[in-house]
């Protein structure tokens, strides 16, 4: 139980925004008086990561300048190598330079930030490298994310239970156990679905929470239900990329055409996993048809 002298958490609400993907209340509600330099700092940073999740790259680029806090340089790294393939390779030998810096190398946000761009590029290991110290719930949560995406549920157990002990009901903490219940699997899917009917009864809808929801219906095999979320997502924001491509898998399983949010998501996202696989299938067709041609 927090002492009664303990300060007032004033970004509390920002984070869970962001947190949950609110992404466009949380800028609207980012003029919070009285912050400390330290939490004005923070609140710049969720506010930046909220434009980068709404694609605003350029904005993000434009508006922070040499002489930011180091925190808002890494979001603006982030940034650059979202914005462009072309800038990845600069990007990342630039996030390595600071990283061998010993004043700022051990910079949370700066470490968040090498998680986040290792992880895009499946270099789990040197995502680990700069993540699995922890130390904030946001690196505790991406270590989840990335031992999941390894295959290794055991690990990724040993990072919820740090998140647990620390605060079993933040939003992170919970989000990070749904994501382990989905990737478990089994008689955990239904945990995992309680959790987002959770947030949905406490927090106002958004693509993420509804996608999570959506998600676990089709692993229950519920896929009229998920069909009707993830439209009711798509309706929120008609390019968000999971949302599509959750479309496309659900479309196929109620027997309906999943070209349309195919051809979408490869305007909007050409970079995204699905995209690649259908071409990579599309490209292996191609091959085979002509070797027997």
């Amino acid at each position: 139980m927090a002492s009664t002298g303990a300060a007032p958490d004033h970004l509390f609400n920002l984070r869970n925004q962001f947190y949950l993907g609110a992404y466009q209340t949380a800028i609207n509600n980012s003029d919070i008086p009285h912050l400390s330099p330290e939490d004005a700092v923070e609140r710049d940073c969720l506010v930046f990561r909220s434009y980068i999740a709404l694609g605003s790259y350029q904005l993000v680029i434009s508006e922070i300048d040499e002489s930011a806090a180091t925190p808002l340089q890494a979001v603006k790294l982030l940034a650059m190598y979202l914005s462009s393939p072309a800038h990845k390779e600069s990007t990342i030998s630039s996030l390595r330079e600071w990283l061998a810096d010993s004043t700022i190398g051990n910079n949370a946000t700066l470490r968040l930030v090498a998680g986040i761009v290792f992880m895009h590029e499946e270099d789990y290991s040197e995502a680990l490298k700069h993540t699995h110290a922890g130390g904030t719930m946001d690196l505790h949560a991406l270590n989840v994310q990335i031992f999941i995406k390894m295959h290794r549920s055991d690990y990724a157990e040993k990072q919820l239970g740090v998140m647990q002990q620390y605060d079993e009901d933040h939003t992170l903490t919970q989000l990070a156990t749904a994501w382990f219940n989905l990737a478990v699997g089994g008689s955990k899917i239904q945990e995992a679905y309680l959790i987002f009917q959770d947030f949905c009864e406490k927090y106002p809808m958004t693509c993420l929470i509804l996608n999570g929801k959506a998600v676990c219906c089709m692993q229950m095999g519920n896929f009229d239900e998920a069909e009707s979320l993830l439209l009711e997502a798509l309706n929120k924001d008609a390019k968000d990329p999971e949302t599509l491509a959750n479309l496309v898998v659900c479309s196929l399983h109620v027997g309906k055409s999943s070209s349309r949010y195919l051809s979408q998501l490869k305007l909007s996202h050409p970079e995204h996993v699905l995209v690649k696989r259908v071409s990579s299938a599309e490209d292996n067709f191609e091959r085979a048809v002509q070797s027997v041609a």
